[in-house]
C-alpha cells in the first residue's frame, strides 16, 4: 500500500503520485514517511523531498520551507517554493549564502537582534542549496 504524495507550491501542483516512501526535510530533521505513519503536521526547512519506489530514489525536489501534513495514507507538502532539485542553481545558492553570512555578521555587529531569525533562515536555505552540489542532488 503506497503513500499518496502531493507537493504543492503557491504557483502550482508539482507532484501528485503514489510512492513507497518519501523523505521530507522537517525542521526537526529528515522524516521518512511510509504507509501507516502517525498523523502529524510539521514545519519544513530548506532541503530535499526525496521520492522512493522500493529502495530506488525516483525523484528529488528542493523546497525552501513550508509545512507538511502526514496521515496514515497521505503526505501533503505545502512548500513556500518547490522545484526539481536538478533545476536548482548551485552558483546562485553560493552567492545567496555569502550575502546572508555578510548580513548576519553585520546584524550581529550592530546589535540588530530582530533581524537574526530571518537571516538565519536565509543562511539555512542557501546552505541547503550549496549542499545539493556536494550530494549530487
Amino acid at each position: 500500500m503506497p503513500v499518496s504524495l502531493e507537493i504543492v507550491s503557491p504557483e502550482r501542483l508539482l507532484v501528485s503520485q503514489a510512492v513507497d516512501m518519501v523523505v521530507i526535510p522537517a525542521s526537526e530533521g529528515d522524516i521518512g514517511v511510509l504507509p501507516d505513519h502517525s498523523p502529524m503536521i510539521v514545519l519544513l526547512r530548506g532541503g530535499e523531498v526525496i521520492l522512493y519506489e522500493g529502495d530506488t530514489i525516483t525523484a528529488r525536489y528542493f523546497v525552501t520551507g513550508g509545512f507538511a501534513e502526514i496521515t496514515e495514507e497521505r503526505c501533503t507538502v505545502l512548500a513556500d517554493t518547490a522545484e526539481p532539485s536538478a533545476a536548482v542553481d548551485r552558483g546562485l545558492g553560493e552567492r545567496q549564502l555569502q550575502d546572508a553570512m555578510h548580513d548576519l555578521s553585520e546584524a550581529q555587529r550592530v546589535g540588530e537582534l530582530d533581524r537574526l531569525v530571518p537571516i538565519m533562515e536565509r543562511v539555512q536555505v542557501a546552505q541547503a542549496i550549496v549542499d545539493l552540489g556536494a550530494t549530487g542532488g
